[in-house]
């Protein structure tokens, strides 16, 4: 009977990031890329869900996660991933591991915005969510051209309770989730960030 059951994606999310966030903080504190992508990779299908206005983040975010997954098959650490990339003097080249796993945090910090911001907005509409979540985690690294674009799909978002019906989920379970995917999620990007910094590479770029 367990095939009959209906997918729960933000629930997939929740768990896989709530499990990164217990490596982080268990004295092995070192993450592998292979569960860093996929707990990434189910995070892939709420860009679709969020129809035309991020469909450039989603192409963007799924071809940089599937680079990391590919990745994950001759390295083992995201640490050991930056350090390769850094003796290679390849860190900000286009195509980069080392470039793609900026963007695909800065896609995990967009739906943690996203989140942040349903759980405090009432009403139907996922426009100020959306629009404050693209502004502060994406639009600084965009150009004119694709911010003007996304501007423009704003009128085509679902509305919340589409969202969580795509989902599977309804009000009170979907706010769980993404209020344990926000918890934990902080503690990855933080994660994340942090092995840029101490490398001193920087991640505006």
């Amino acid at each position: 009977m367990g095939d009959l059951e209906p997918e729960k994606p933000l629930r997939k999310i929740a768990e896989a990031f709530k499990e990164l966030e217990a490596t982080i903080n268990s004295q092995a504190q070192e993450v592998e890329v292979a569960s860093f992508s996929h707990a990434c990779s189910l995070v892939s299908p709420l860009f679709g869900c969020l129809g035309i206005a991020f469909k450039f983040a989603e192409r963007d975010y799924v071809a940089k996660v599937l680079d990391l997954v590919e990745a994950s098959k001759s390295i083992g650490t995201l640490q050991s991933l930056l350090e390769r990339d850094i003796k290679g003097n390849s860190v900000r080249k286009p195509g980069s591991h080392t470039r793609n796993l900026l963007r695909v945090k800065r896609g995990l910090d967009m739906v943690k915005i996203l989140f942040e911001q349903i759980l405090v907005t009432k009403g139907g509409s996922l426009k100020g969510p959306a629009s404050k979540a693209y502004e502060l985690a994406l639009a600084p690294h965009h150009g004119w051209a694709i911010r003007k674009a996304v501007a423009a799909g704003m009128y085509a978002l679902p509305i919340r309770e589409q969202l969580f019906n795509t989902l599977n989920e309804d009000e009170s379970s979907a706010r769980l989730q993404m209020q344990s995917y926000v918890a934990a999620s902080a503690t990855v990007i933080m994660y994340v960030d942090k092995l840029f910094l101490t490398r001193e590479l920087g991640i505006d770029w």
